[in-house]
């Protein structure tokens, strides 16, 4: 195809002032199989305040293409009529969009509507549930603190957040914040510990700057990449030591470089030797902790 002949892909993830959801953009990926496999040249736009490196619609020709699909979402709003008036001379499709008012401008303005859901018409299944299969990508829980104010001039809280949020930013992964707060009443945060053992269970590593996000995360037997954020080292260093855990990282030393080590080893030989730290925890021989002299600080025999 050459010249006119193009197809210009749209939807609201084109819009700058739109959104790119993952169910959209999954739908964008069906559309571009169904045009990739029939041999049709396209382009597609996207918003540039979510992909800063895509085409544009104001880097474009309106003049160069000679039909415009419009993928998933409502057909509805300013937004889509603007394309009516923008792409009066293409052929514009909608597919997989839901028809919330089939008089509207916005509706009335495609030669044909591919719809999902519309009033009258049975429903037909969203373009995202066939779009293509996905790569695995790591899940990491993220736990991080702004506090502990008692460490005074030590504290590099602050940075070591910023460093590891950005530094997360760019990961292929999905990142998932977590607490450690308990609260009965707000249902973004955990109720009980199991609550949150059953999440830290389930993830690929976890990453934190948290005493308890070390220690959870390996009792649950997943790896966690710890950095102290206090500097000289505090408690995370000295419970990363009484675990013998070695994937920790001083606030002092906090580069890419350490973090991409110590991430890659998570990833691999971290998640069998978290395994076995956390059976460690459990076994009847495991290592000392403070309660195990309590019964005589206390001036207390043991019952029996």
């Amino acid at each position: 195809m050459h010249g006119r002949d193009r197809i210009l892909v749209t939807g609201w993830f084109s819009f700058l002032h739109g959104e790119a959801t993952a169910g959209d953009v999954l739908a964008l990926r069906r559309v571009e199989e169904v045009l990739r496999e029939a041999g049709l040249a396209y382009d597609v736009v996207w918003s540039p305040g979510f992909r800063a490196e895509g085409t544009h619609f104001e880097d474009l020709d309106p003049a160069a293409y000679s039909r415009l699909v419009f993928v998933c979402g409502p057909a509805h709003g300013w937004q889509v009529e603007e394309l009516h008036r923008r792409f009066a001379h293409c052929v514009r499709i909608a597919v997989g969009v839901s028809v919330i008012d089939p008089g509207s401008p916005a509706v009335t303005g495609f030669h044909r509507v591919l719809a999902r859901d519309a009033e009258g018409t049975g429903p037909t299944l969203d373009l995202a549930a066939r779009a293509p299969a996905l790569p695995a990508r790591p899940v990491a829980g993220v736990v991080l603190t702004h506090g502990q104010h008692e460490y005074g001039g030590q504290r590099r809280h602050e940075e070591v957040a910023a460093a590891l949020t950005r530094w997360l930013a760019g990961k292929d992964c999905a990142r998932l914040e977590l607490e450690t707060r308990l609260d009965a009443h707000d249902w973004r945060l955990c109720g009980t510990p199991a609550q949150l053992e059953a999440v830290l269970t389930r993830l690929d590593l976890v990453v934190t700057d948290r005493l308890h996000g070390l220690v959870l995360a390996l009792r649950a037997g997943t790896p966690a990449l710890a950095v102290d954020p206090v500097e000289g080292g505090a408690k995370v260093t000295a419970q990363a030591r009484a675990c013998g855990w070695p994937a920790l990282v001083a606030a002092e030393r906090l580069t890419e470089e350490a973090l991409e080590h110590w991430w890659e080893w998570c990833l691999t030989g971290g998640r069998s030797e978290a395994v076995r730290i956390g059976a460690a925890f459990r076994s009847a021989d495991a290592e000392a902790d403070a309660a195990d002299g309590l019964v005589a600080a206390l001036g207390a025999r043991p019952v029996g």
